[in-house]
């Protein structure tokens, strides 16, 4: 099988592994992944996980590729607030939340995070239209607060709560309290409830 073969079978999944090529070929020859990652055709995403280069520099695939290469996942937290516009800064890792052991992924298109919750936690995500054949799997605003309130812990005063800084219009106009407090309660944490409250408090929603 030359290169041109392969990229008509495979392109379409975009990020694609070894046993999604085994399952169209299952005598391909997995040596010829390292020379088309050599010659600059292919990007390894981790292992046993590749796109093609042409999606380098396409904006949303790094949000893709978060998704796919670590599955189950969703784009929360830090990443997924900046996206809405919760907090200020710009976010250069992409953090998830997944049912899998904590993990942590580098490649061309950028640094991954994957913190892990229980598998009766993962809920709460939208899908959001990429193009037209494929979306992003991204947290709720009210669950990418709640995935940080519950993973980062120390946000437990006011003054740690004034320090995440976000939005105070969002958190006055946008924000879905009652979609925040079904939420809070699907989690059975009585220091997540208080956590919530304590933001509520500090600003004023």
């Amino acid at each position: 099988m030359n290169f041109i073969e392969f990229k008509s079978k495979m392109q379409d999944l975009v990020c694609f592994n070894l046993n999604q090529i085994h399952a169209f070929q299952p005598d391909f020859d997995r040596n010829n992944l390292f020379r088309w990652k050599k010659k600059g055709y292919l990007v390894a995403l981790r292992n046993g996980y590749y796109t093609f280069a042409d999606f380098l520099g396409k904006p949303d695939y790094a949000y893709f590729f978060a998704n796919k290469m670590y599955q189950p996942s969703y784009v929360s937290l830090h990443s997924a607030l900046a996206f809405y516009g919760i907090i200020p800064e710009a976010v250069v890792q992409i953090t998830s939340i997944s049912s899998l052991k904590t993990a942590f992924f580098t490649n061309p298109f950028g640094e991954f995070s994957y913190k892990s919750l229980k598998s009766e936690l993962l809920f709460g995500y939208d899908l959001k239209p990429m193009d037209k054949r494929r979306n992003l799997l991204f947290a709720t605003p009210e669950k990418a607060i709640l995935d940080l309130l519950y993973l980062y812990p120390f946000y437990s005063n006011e003054q740690e709560m004034n320090e995440l800084r976000f939005d105070y219009a969002f958190m006055q106009d946008d924000l879905n309290v009652e979609r925040l407090n079904e939420f809070t309660e699907r989690f059975k944490s009585k220091a997540l409830r208080k956590r919530v409250d304590l933001l509520l408090k500090v600003y004023e929603t």
